[in-house]
Order: structure tokens, then sequence, then C-alpha cells
């Protein structure tokens, strides 16, 4: 079985952490290694992956030699891959059981070295497990099939659902920037002519504010997003714009599920 590398970056998740953990630990294809980065949290995140550590060898937390952010961190934990596969979950986000299993059959029959799912939200204040998790109306779609040029427009891909082929691209850092590492990630990988695929099946559940909420924190993407188009990417100003209207777009969309 392909071993997979899942990329988890923690800082002060106490509340959240243990059900992100179990849904990685619980997973039907087990044969997985859980690659945590504290990011130097002030609650007790690392006492419970310490915790974590103990009772299943595959969870490996690491605290980071000082506070960096979240792509820093995840950069930490993608380095010490040594899966076929690295796939991504943030410490509020879980996945549901069947999540590795489908991805990695439809990523072999598709050779898509780059895979990502549709996801369901749930509200921020949600107690339950993935296992106990049950499908509501509020499902972010994944698109069959995104290239280059249609992720300039919006980034289709929803973080906690991604995974890339380590053997096939090698091992890909997130660009160190503030904001959107994620979303550069995916851009790089694609601009070198690998095209991502989208499974229709809700697999991941992420932790969102209420339906029809617009959080501050998606309203302050925006100047995160120019930045991506215009420094990373290199777009003209009126592609830029163009992207922007996109991004917001997608934002303002989803923000209604």
């Amino acid at each position: 079985m392909p071993l997979v590398s899942v990329v988890m970056p923690v800082y002060n998740s106490a509340a959240t952490l243990g059900a992100a953990v179990r849904s990685v630990l619980t997973q039907t294809h087990s044969d997985l290694e859980l690659l945590v980065t504290d990011d130097k949290s002030s609650d007790d995140s690392m006492d419970l992956l310490m915790e974590f550590a103990r009772q299943d060898e595959r969870v490996k937390p690491v605290s980071a030699p000082e506070q960096g952010g979240a792509g820093r961190a995840r950069n930490l934990a993608i380095e010490r891959a040594r899966g076929d596969y690295v796939a991504f979950l943030d410490s509020d986000d879980m996945w549901l059981p069947e999540k590795t299993e489908r991805q990695i059959a439809f990523a072999a029959a598709g050779s898509a070295p780059l895979t990502f799912t549709s996801y369901f939200k749930m509200d921020a204040d949600y107690e339950g497990e993935s296992t106990d998790f049950t499908p509501n109306g509020r499902v972010v779609r994944a698109r069959e099939h995104v290239d280059y040029r249609a992720m300039l427009v919006r980034d289709y891909i929803g973080a906690l659902t991604a995974m890339y082929d380590r053997t096939v691209l090698g091992t890909r850092l997130m660009p160190e920037m503030r904001k959107r590492q994620d979303y550069a990630l995916w851009l790089s990988i694609m601009r070198e002519g690998a095209d991502a695929r989208g499974l229709p099946e809700p697999l991941a559940v992420y932790r969102a504010h209420q339906a029809g909420s617009l959080s501050s924190n998606k309203l302050s993407l925006v100047r995160y997003n120019w930045e991506l188009y215009r420094e990373h990417e290199g777009l003209s100003v009126p592609r830029s714009t163009r992207a922007l209207a996109g991004a917001a777009w997608q934002s303002l969309r989803n923000s209604r599920i």
C-alpha cells in the first residue's frame, strides 16, 4: 500500500485538534504518517500531540524552532515526508473515514499527480467526530478538471482535500508567503503542466462560519491574492484584476454554503 504523509500545522488548536487527529488515525487506508508542526502554541496543543504520539507511532509531532506561521509549519512537515503521497489537513478540520482510500484509488486510476475532492462545511462550534458526522447540504463541489489557466481565475482546490504524488512531482514545498501559500503551491505545480483532477464525492469537513457570512479573514485575503498574482505569478495588472475578481466571487459564493 502506498504511504501517505499527512501534513498538519498547529497553533493554539487544543479545542479542535483531537477530532482532526482522530479523523486521520481512523482512515480506512491505515498506511500513513501524521507529520505535525506546532508553531509555538501557548495552549495544550503540544501536550495533546505528544499523548497521541505515545499511543500511535504514526503521529510524529515536532515543535517549530521559532514561530513562522502556517506556511513555514507546513514546510517543516513536508521536509520530513517519506510518503508516496503528501496530503494536507488543518487542525480544525476533519477527514471522513474513507477519504484517503478513495482519493488514492482515484489518483491512480486517472494518473493524476495532483487531486482534490468535494467537501462539507460545518459550523465553527461543531463538537463531534468525523466518524459520526452527518452529511448535510453544505457542500463545496470539486470541479472535475482544472488546469493552470483556470486556477489563475479561481482557486478551485480546498487545501484540506489536496493530495500530490511525491513519486511524480518530488517533494514540493510551499512558497515563503504570509498567506495563500497553498494556492501558490498548486499554481507552481500546474504551471509546469500538471493539471488537477477533482473527485466529486465530499470526503472532508471544513470548519466554517454560519452559512451566509463572509468572514473578515476571507476579506483580508484580497491583498494576499493580489500579491500572489503580481509577485509570485508575474501577471500583468489587467490579468491580476480579472483573477482577483474571480477570487472574490468564489469567496462570496462559498460563503453562502
